[in-house]
């Protein structure tokens, strides 16, 4: 009895311990190579037109651009990388980090107040952005310089930066043949019935995200949820045969 329950506790460690290798990302060469002349080039013409327009004695750019530049031009298939993503999450965290750290003035704790309160008014309104909480630690962290902007901190540079980057975005993915912004029309769905004539293996899937744009889901993922759609569908026709 003792033996099988350390040969289970151990095969569930290794298990464990496996997950946490760092597996090979499901996505082209081609894809690596525009993420990178993308996000380097939108960052650096953000920054350019930034300083130009304020200036060096003003604060003109802020380090959270760079964590949203790798959603823009990296997986801009996501909907945490939408034009409204960046500039409403990033604005609004601001706004929060801005407001918090005139009201709390323990670091500490107005640093979690305001990740926390950004978190959620970025969920209520659309706009969930992961560097957004790096901006509102920003707006409390940032020192001298951005203690002194005050809710100046919120238009410039976050506005304008934000702004300045999904319009790059916009333009180069485009340019090089991917949809963004990546949601469709309501006009462009298409409801009819998707046919599954073959049945799909693990190097189907891996070879299907091979050929699209990088997207934040790996094969387990995708075969997880074309059984969870395969099993509603069939929930879906029984009920119809009962009615």
């Amino acid at each position: 009895m003792l033996s099988v329950l350390s040969a289970s506790l151990f095969a569930r460690i290794r298990i464990f311990l496996g997950r946490l290798k760092p597996h090979a990302l499901p996505v082209a060469s081609k894809h690596i190579f525009l993420c990178s002349i993308g996000a380097g080039t939108g960052l650096a013409v953000t920054g350019m037109f930034s300083h130009w327009l304020l200036g060096g004695v003003n604060l003109w750019f802020i380090a959270p651009m760079g964590a949203s530049a790798v959603l823009l031009f990296g997986v801009p298939a996501s909907p945490l990388a939408q034009p409204w993503s960046i500039v409403g999450g990033n604005v609004l965290s601001a706004l929060i980090g801005v407001s918090v750290g005139m009201l709390v003035p323990d670091v500490a704790l107005a640093c979690g107040l305001a990740a926390g309160l950004a978190i959620a008014a970025m969920y209520f309104l659309r706009c969930l952005h992961p560097p957004g909480g790096a901006v509102a630690l920003t707006a409390i962290l940032g020192g001298s310089d951005v203690a002194h902007e005050g809710y100046h901190f919120v238009l410039t540079p976050v506005l304008l930066n934000s702004l300045m980057l999904a319009v790059l975005a916009m333009i180069f993915n485009n340019l090089v043949g991917r949809r963004y912004p990546h949601p469709l029309a309501e006009e462009e769905v298409k409801s009819r019935g998707v046919s599954q004539g073959a049945s799909v293996t693990r190097e189907d899937i891996h070879a299907a995200l091979l050929d699209g744009q990088f997207l934040d889901i790996d094969e387990d993922d995708v075969q997880e949820l074309l059984e969870k759609i395969e099993h509603k569908a069939a929930m879906r026709k029984a009920q119809a045969r009962r009615n």
